[in-house]
């Protein structure tokens, strides 16, 4: 079992990137798919997830109208894609899948999957 992200970077002000996070080794349809970064010197916090059909989407306050996450259960992908970043988003981001009820979604302790992270550097 494993999640891959990918498509971190350095980027400046105001630049857009678009994350990836390949899962392989179980079926990645019909799971509940999560971002969360963790900044240096900071605890991991919650960025967004995307419910097991697509139908439902939540990210949090610090990136909403700039980030957006979402899914194609054919290529076995989820993705972030993140504007207007600004020096606050840099992070190492990391997605996770498979919290057992949607009233989970931004709890870490229920994901049961987890990739190695992905790092974006934002600066000038």
């Amino acid at each position: 079992v494993q999640l891959q992200a990918s498509g971190g970077g350095l980027v400046q002000p105001g630049d857009s990137l678009r994350l990836s996070c390949a899962a392989s080794g179980f079926t990645f349809r019909g799971r509940i798919m999560g971002w969360f970064r963790q900044a240096p010197g900071k605890e991991r916090e919650f960025v967004a997830a995307i419910s097991w059909n697509g139908g439902l989407t939540d990210v949090a306050d610090s990136v909403k109208g700039r980030f957006t996450i979402s899914r194609d259960d054919a290529k076995d992908t989820g993705y972030l894609q993140m504007n207007r970043l600004g020096a606050a988003d840099t992070a190492i981001y990391l997605c996770a899948a498979d919290p057992f009820r949607w009233a989970d979604r931004a709890e870490q302790s229920a994901y049961d999957y987890w990739g190695q992270g992905t790092q974006v550097t934002v600066s000038s």
